[in-house]
């Protein structure tokens, strides 16, 4: 069986390649795209150490997309991991009181949306001449706010492209807003919405599955894909950096080759923390998956419960970027931890989408044995930043924090010592607010863009270049509308 072969979580009958995969976006009855089988790696742990990024990245990402050429896949991931980022090692670990930092946020966002949306496009454009498809392709995001900026750079002047990006207007950051804003590009358009990241994401679904308006569309020569994770060709890229994190944890004399480690992920959309699920089943020795929530706690209720519930309140927190109740590559978990039942998936999403509320099957409670969840509140993520700064002048964001709190937690209650990797995904320059307020009180009511000259003051190192004159640029997108205004917008963007 050729592993590039795709089907789609709510119906096992639809097959295509990955390249139809990686255009496409989301299946057209609303399913997600996975391999038919996972593969295992065809490298060893030790070939890990003798690898560096880009290779690794080859190693791992043929295995998924194996109907790209040789040459093509390689030109991707050179152009996509390259100078754009602030080190050579593009994803360095950082050995923190026992833990161990994987630091996902040195490209051009801040962001770990960085690792995968810098060779998005490239999958992208050269799927698009395999597919031998015509159609300019309309790029359609939600956002909760780094995905957002991650695209639009990615995607800014892509030929044959155009992108389109909604995210909650009072849900994110100062400093991810204009970075958003300010995006240059003549393909680039960005809308702020009034409601949640939740909204956002289910308009952008509603808009993908609206027959009517993709034949319209179609007709104007324009045809929708997706830079969500819920694009496999979003997810895959993401797999690379647990094999490289695994790969530094043995050069630095932490974990022996053939030893396990753990995973400790901050998540609300599960695309991250299924990318390092993808990464074991391959074959990388983990032991357990942390999953770490904010406030709004609906995975670690579902972890602990096997009810996914989202009828509850939904809170704006210290880590914006998680503030989500629906999170959509949970479907891919569901179905994997199945057995590949496309059935009982559909009929799990049907009942997600009309009441609310699912509880999965007690077999498949008993297969989700590998994984632990907890949260952290606000309050509790502050003193967290505040802790690891005062111990070991290192600073982290409030996602990354996030994490570290759930993992200490997991520890205490489990006596579990397996070295652990934290996936620390944004750099504390982007949520300036609420890290340096964590850091001391007197910074709590001033402006986000002198916070970041405070924050470079604190660290006493230049800031990214990238932010550096972000509060002067032009914004160049002001567009708000309500959550229904959401297609038409869309319209009238692509007149």
């Amino acid at each position: 069986m050729n592993v590039s072969e795709y089907q789609s979580t709510r119906n096992r009958n639809i097959n295509i390649t990955c390249t139809e995969a990686i255009l496409q976006g989301i299946s057209k009855e609303g399913g997600l795209f996975v391999p038919k089988a996972l593969p295992k790696m065809d490298f060893t742990l030790e070939n890990i150490l003798e690898f560096d990024y880009q290779t690794l990245a080859y190693r791992v990402m043929r295995l998924f997309f194996d109907d790209f050429k040789v040459e093509d896949l390689k030109e991707c991931i050179n152009k996509a991991y390259d100078e754009k980022f602030d080190t050579s090692v593009i994803a360095p670990l950082k050995t923190i009181l026992s833990a161990h930092f994987l630091e996902l946020f040195h490209g051009p966002t801040l962001a770990f949306k960085d690792m995968a949306l810098s060779i998005l496009p490239y999958l992208m454009t050269t799927s698009k001449t395999y597919q031998q498809e015509d159609k300019e392709i309309v790029i359609l995001t939600a956002t909760s706010g780094d995905t957002g900026k991650a695209a639009l750079e990615g995607f800014a002047n892509v030929a044959g492209t155009r992108i389109i990006v909604f995210f909650p207007e009072d849900g994110v950051s100062d400093v991810q807003k204009r970075q958003m804003t300010t995006q240059k590009g003549d393909n680039t358009f960005v809308v702020g919405i009034k409601g949640n990241f939740d909204d956002a994401q289910t308009g952008v679904k509603q808009i993908f599955a609206d027959a009517e308006l993709e034949k319209e569309l179609a007709q104007k020569g324009y045809v929708f894909s997706s830079a969500n994770s819920i694009n496999i060709g979003r997810l895959v890229p993401q797999v690379v950096y647990y094999f490289y994190a695994y790969g530094q944890l043995v050069k630095e004399g932490s974990i022996k080759v053939g030893e396990r480690m753990n995973v400790v992920v901050p998540t609300g959309n599960f695309g991250n923390i299924l990318a390092a699920y993808y990464a074991k089943e391959m074959g990388l020795p983990i032991h357990k998956f942390i999953c770490a929530s904010n406030k709004n706690k609906v995975l670690t209720d579902f972890f602990e419960k096997g009810i996914y519930d989202r009828r509850r309140d939904f809170h704006i927190t210290n880590s914006p970027s998680m503030d989500i109740l629906i999170s959509s590559n949970l479907e891919r978990f569901l179905y994997h931890m199945s057995n590949e039942n496309a059935e009982l998936v559909n009929e799990l999403m049907g009942a997600l989408k009309d009441q609310g509320v699912y509880e999965i099957p007690e077999d498949m409670k008993q297969n989700m044995g590998l994984f632990a969840a907890g949260y952290a509140d606000d309050e509790v993520t502050a003193k967290t930043i505040r802790k690891v700064y005062d111990e070991e002048n290192y600073l982290m964001d409030t996602h990354t924090a996030v994490a570290y709190a759930v993992y200490e937690d997991y520890k205490n209650r489990t006596q579990d010592m397996t070295p652990t990797v934290i996936a620390s995904t944004a750099s504390p320059y982007k949520f300036t607010g609420s890290v340096m307020g964590a850091i001391d009180n007197q910074y709590k009511a001033q402006d986000d863009f002198i916070l970041l000259k405070e924050m470079e003051k604190l660290l006493n190192e230049k800031m990214p270049s990238t932010i550096r004159d972000l509060e002067t640029m032009e914004i160049k997108h002001k567009t708000i509308c309500e959550v229904d205004e959401m297609k038409q917008v869309v319209r009238a963007f692509l007149g």
